[in-house]
């Protein structure tokens, strides 16, 4: 069991959150898709998938392997991943770059709250 700081959501709200979140990261892509499918742009391609594999490492890294200090680490690369993304993304198409602001500012207080929670729980992570 996790001691998380008093800020913390409560448990429940991070699977709708995630829900809405992978919706707008996937209207956002396919928004970019349109405008030449896989092809079209490689690189920016290329990040997109390089911040999703990240947003999924994290996951291993805090919660199975339990290596708070290196998941930390790994979500300020997501961070910026997802600031170059959402880059990349605006160049092709205004509102795809827009519509992955909530993922970054989510990821933003997320950061925040996997630091806390390490710094809270060093026997654990």
């Amino acid at each position: 069991r996790l001691v998380l700081p008093a800020w913390a959501p409560p448990g429940w709200l991070f699977g709708p959150v995630w829900t809405v979140l992978y919706l707008l990261i996937a209207i956002s892509a396919w928004l970019v898709w349109r405008k030449g499918g896989w092809r079209s742009h490689p690189a920016v391609w290329a990040l997109f998938l390089a911040q999703l594999a990240a947003n999924g490492l994290w996951t291993w890294l805090f919660f199975a392997w339990r290596l708070g200090g290196l998941a930390f680490l790994e979500i300020i690369v997501l961070w910026l991943l997802i600031v170059a993304n959402a880059r990349a993304f605006s160049r092709l198409h205004p509102w795809a770059g827009l519509l992955l602001l909530p993922y970054l500012a989510w990821v933003s207080f997320a950061a925040a709250l996997a630091f806390a929670a390490w710094r809270l729980n060093p026997e654990l992570l």
